[in-house]
């Protein structure tokens, strides 16, 4: 870099200008923002990172935007550049992580949720997302083997009966009415074992047939629980609010009955207990009607409801 003292004058004043035409089209930017013109606002935000590609604010602004609209590709490449500032965002961090995971790109994922838990290690949407990751990575392998979304579903959709199972196994399918490998999916051991006439054999029998097509007992739960969550922190996104879902159960102040049932069901977060069915808590021993009917409430002031069999879907 030149010493002299013209060439560094010259240099302050250019920086001076570009960092006005960044201000400028950064009001311009936020005026149609509040506007609702989102497009508008891209393309000044867009003149105002060209001009001054230092402002780590307005480039997280272009992003979250580009992210909103499903400019994935765009978000992500600005996000990476927002979190290169030290030190890095947790927002940019956390919506980086989770447009990794959109994109398959896990181990990213994970490495962004790392980067947040190691400086705030009880960030509640960081943990409740890691999970998600976690989630993800362990079927990475399965997905990769069975990409086509049709054939998993014709696989899910397969009738219990095609399997080589012994009588006794199928005899207590059919009374459970279990009909097809994705309904099998829905149910854990402790389930299956409750079930009069099902005994350890049987258990075993259903479990190696599983594993040998790369699934297992509780999956589907675990898939439709991870499904809910994702559908509702995306819906709550554009709202702003998602944050909520990171909030801890012991905010609502359930009664003890009802703090016992959801400590078994290991559910933490908000977004935990809106991801279950209103089935499954019944199903814990000694949670009642009343029990319910509080959680419904308490879930409802939060803007959230527990998840219905229809939203059921293994992905």
């Amino acid at each position: 870099m030149s010493n002299d003292p013209l060439d560094m004058m010259i240099g302050v004043e250019s920086a001076k200008r570009d960092a006005e035409v960044a201000q400028k089209h950064t009001d311009a930017a936020r005026a149609a923002e509040a506007d609702g013109d989102r497009e508008l606002a891209i393309a000044e935000f867009r003149k105002a990172v060209a001009a001054d590609p230092t402002n780590a604010a307005v480039v997280f602004r272009l992003a979250y935007l580009l992210d909103l609209t499903g400019h994935d590709e765009e978000a992500i490449d600005l996000y990476e550049r927002v979190c290169e500032f030290k030190p890095a965002p947790i927002n940019a961090l956390m919506n980086l992580a989770v447009l990794y995971e959109d994109s398959g790109y896990y181990i990213k994922a994970e490495r962004c949720l790392r980067q947040i838990l190691e400086t705030n290690p009880n960030h509640a949407r960081a943990r409740l997302f890691m999970k998600d990751v976690q989630a993800s990575r362990e079927m990475m392998v399965e997905e990769e083997q069975d990409r086509d979304i049709f054939k998993r579903k014709a696989l899910l959709d397969t009738p219990v009966t095609d399997f080589e199972l012994s009588v006794r196994a199928r005899t207590c399918l059919k009374k459970m009415n279990i009909r097809t490998l994705g309904e099998l999916l829905r149910y854990t051991e402790a389930e299956l074992m409750s079930y009069k006439n099902f005994g350890e054999s049987s258990l075993l029998e259903i479990k190696r047939m599983l594993s040998a097509k790369g699934l297992r007992l509780g999956q589907g739960l675990e898939d439709a629980h991870r499904a809910a969550r994702r559908a509702i922190m995306e819906k709550l996104k554009n709202a702003g609010k998602e944050a909520v879902l990171g909030k801890p159960v012991t905010d609502l102040n359930l009664s003890v009955r009802a703090r016992r049932a959801l400590q078994l069901l290991n559910i933490q977060t908000l977004g935990d207990l809106a991801s279950h069915t209103e089935a499954e808590l019944m199903g814990v021993k000694n949670f009642g009607a009343t029990s319910l009917v509080e959680v419904r409430e308490r879930l409802h002031e939060s803007g959230l409801s527990l998840r219905t069999l229809e939203e059921d879907e293994i992905v």
